[in-house]
């Protein structure tokens, strides 16, 4: 039986792997699933994505399956629910984080139309197609992560520096960072885009 190649990055877990075969680089544009992926590579900030992916059910049930109305109106009780969760990162900003970019981005659907059309103007609503053939190539953000990030926090979005949001940018298929002899990079590649 042959050995697929995959990013270094995700190791053996069956969690990461299964994350990194199924769903990372992924080009993703349902509103709900890209506010999911906002908010939980914002509680990942100084922690490692292996530790929010399995906190990830709990994730979606503690915060209404990512209902932007739902979380958006939540109050301080809620707030107090959600800290003493013990199955999601018990961080009050970031708490509180998920709850104001609920609101900032149900701001942002109705100006754009979705959060996808705001989110994916940031790459010309095309998958930049990298071509990096180590992991150690990989940057941490971009021009495109930056720009989005000025944008966010200017609409009232937090936990979305440059760097969270490249990764996110990575996670929702917006750039396709698997290493070249990865067996994920030809299939994202072929689901469209442009090089860089």
């Amino acid at each position: 039986m042959k050995i697929k190649n995959r990013c270094a990055w995700c190791g053996f877990d069956p969690l990461y792997v299964s994350y990194h075969d199924n769903e990372w680089g992924i080009p993703l544009h349902d509103d709900r699933k890209l506010f999911e992926m906002l908010v939980l590579e914002g509680a990942q900030a100084g922690l490692s994505w292996l530790t929010i992916l399995k906190k990830r059910d709990n994730y979606k049930n503690a915060f209404d399956h990512f209902r932007m109305e739902t979380i958006a109106s939540y109050r301080a009780k809620d707030i107090d629910r959600l800290l003493a969760d013990p199955g999601i990162v018990k961080n009050r900003r970031k708490v509180e984080s998920a709850v104001s970019n609920a609101a900032a981005a149900l701001k942002m659907i109705d100006k754009y139309g979705s959060l996808d059309a705001f989110l994916w103007r940031f790459v010309d609503y095309t998958p930049i197609q990298n071509r990096w053939k180590s992991i150690d190539e990989v940057p941490s953000e971009s021009i495109e992560s930056k720009a989005m990030s000025r944008e966010l926090k200017k609409n009232g979005f937090r936990f979305t520096g440059p760097v969270i949001c490249y990764a996110f940018m990575q996670s929702v298929g917006m750039v396709n960072d698997h290493v070249t002899d990865c067996f994920r990079y030809e299939e994202i590649q072929k689901m469209g885009g442009r090089s860089s």
